[in-house]
C-alpha cells in the first residue's frame, strides 16, 4: 500500500490532519479549560514531527507528479482544521497516473 508517492501523501497527510484536531480539539482544551499543559506539550510536539513529514512528502509528491500550483494549494489546505479532507478531495479528482 506504502509502496509509492501518492499512498505514502495521502497517509502522511490524513494522520498529519487528525493530530491537528487533536490539537485544537482535546489538547488545547485540556490547557486552558482544565489546567493540563502537558497535553499541548505531547500532543503538539508529535503534530510538528507529523507536519514536517506532510511537508517532505507534499514535496515529494510536487516533484513526482509536477504539482505546481497543486501543491501550494494542498499546502494551503494544511493549514486549515478539517482540511485534509479537503487535500483527499481535490487530490482524487484527478489522482497521478501510476508512474512509481
Amino acid at each position: 500500500m506504502l509502496n509509492d508517492t501518492f499512498s505514502r501523501f495521502r497517509l502522511i497527510s490524513f494522520i498529519e490532519g487528525i493530530s491537528y484536531l487533536v490539537l485544537l480539539f482535546i489538547a488545547m482544551p485540556l490547557k486552558y479549560l482544565a489546567g493540563i499543559p502537558l497535553a499541548v506539550k505531547i500532543v503538539g510536539m508529535a503534530h510538528g514531527v507529523l507536519f514536517i513529514l506532510f511537508i517532505i512528502a507534499l514535496y515529494m509528491a510536487m516533484k513526482r507528479y509536477q504539482w505546481k500550483f497543486l501543491g501550494f494549494q494542498l499546502f494551503v489546505y494544511s493549514l486549515i482544521p478539517f482540511g485534509f479532507i479537503l487535500i483527499e478531495k481535490a487530490i482524487m479528482k484527478s489522482p497521478p497516473k501510476k508512474l512509481d
